[in-house]
């Protein structure tokens, strides 16, 4: 969620309203669901918890800067996934858990970016399922592309 028209290209626009914003949506929410992950997750089965990330909460991949609040919401996520997916391991041995970056997914806001390949929903969603299909349990805690790819931290 953007409160703001676009999101921050400078320092000089960052809020404290729309980093909480940002916060609440990307990073608490997700979250409070990987929260009751452990009682929902079989013990001994394999079981899955994703959640949506985005290649720009990726600190070793940002090279444009801008975006302050999305990707800082985007990272922290990132770190509650890491450290949910060492504890799901320690008593579901089975279990997933990592961030998906979609790619660019067509919508009225990405409608403004016309030099990235955009996909629909569907296809995104299809292509993220392939993926988690795709994990092992060794791979828990990582953060992937719509491809499969491993997408720096």
């Amino acid at each position: 969620v953007c409160t703001r028209s676009a999101p921050e290209k400078s320092l000089r626009e960052v809020s404290a309203e729309e980093m909480a914003a940002q916060f609440a949506v990307n990073t608490i929410g997700p979250a409070l669901v990987l929260k009751q992950a452990p009682r929902l997750l079989a013990r001994r089965e394999r079981g899955v918890f994703a959640a949506l990330s985005a290649r720009v909460g990726s600190i070793g991949d940002n090279r444009a800067g801008g975006w302050y609040s999305y990707r800082a919401s985007k990272a922290a996520l990132n770190q509650v996934i890491r450290t949910g997916a060492v504890e799901l391991a320690r008593s579901r041995k089975q279990a997933v858990c990592v961030a998906l970056h979609p790619g660019t997914v067509a919508t009225d806001f990405t409608a403004n970016y016309p030099a990235h390949k955009k996909v629909g929903a569907e296809e995104a969603a299809a292509n993220l399922l392939g993926v988690l299909d795709g994990l092992a349990p060794a791979q828990s805690g990582g953060f992937y592309d719509y491809a499969g790819l491993e997408v720096p931290w």
